[in-house]
């Protein structure tokens, strides 16, 4: 049973960066699409960046938001997924969370690490 833990949340300010990491445990995960998610507070959780496994080439995606500021990239040999974060504004405070999606079984979520970001 794998679980994801993230790390690399903190307060910072703004056009600062963070690199955020999400560690697996209990297995590995290089044969599943990763992403991460955020919520700010008072809205629903929403998709910032996904990258895909292995045998579909890892390509990446991201909400518009983020596009030319945040970088997904994982390491399948550490168990590692990370988000580089560059020139961070207010608008991106939020507890963000890493996911492991699985074809049949429901998305593995880990406990979420705070971005906070002040003007």
């Amino acid at each position: 049973q794998v679980q994801l833990i993230e790390s690399g949340g903190g307060l910072v300010q703004a056009g600062d960066s963070l690199r955020l990491t999400c560690s697996a445990s209990g297995g590995s995960f290089s044969t599943y699409a990763m992403a991460w998610f955020r919520q700010a507070p008072g809205k629903e959780r929403a998709f910032v960046a996904g990258i895909g496994e292995r045998m579909r080439g890892g390509r990446t995606s991201y909400t518009d938001s983020v596009k030319g500021r945040f970088t997904i990239s994982r390491d399948n040999g550490k168990n590692t997924v990370y988000l580089q974060m560059n020139r961070l504004k207010p608008a991106d405070t939020a507890v963000y969370y890493c996911s492991l999606e699985r074809p049949v079984l429901p998305t593995i979520w880990g406990q979420g690490t705070q971005v906070t970001v002040s003007s």
